[in-house]
């Protein structure tokens, strides 16, 4: 089985963040975000995690992975489209 690449899943794991951030009690979204945490423990040896920055253009990433720290920068507007399509859909946002 092929393991998914690190910059995709932390990509993602960004983008459920971003989602779980902006939708606290979105059950799916804590889920799915937790699902590419457990991708980044298990399959790429980091041990920490965190939105270290956000600008106008760029989101950035700070991590550890195997001990080693590390940056690593996204474009917003890529980052945080995933919440904008969901905030847009009806379906997603009836109470």
């Amino acid at each position: 089985m092929r393991r998914m690449k690190f910059d995709d899943a932390l990509f993602n794991w960004l983008q459920m963040e971003i989602v779980a951030a902006g939708r606290p009690d979105d059950r799916a979204a804590l889920d799915t975000r937790d699902f590419f945490l457990q991708i980044l423990t298990e399959d790429h040896g980091v041990t920490e995690v965190g939105i270290a920055e956000t600008d106008d253009d760029f989101v950035t990433v700070a991590y550890v992975r195997e001990g080693c720290p590390g940056r690593w920068r996204a474009p917003r507007q890529a980052a945080e489209q995933l919440l904008i399509d969901i905030n847009a859909n009806p379906k997603f946002n009836e109470q």
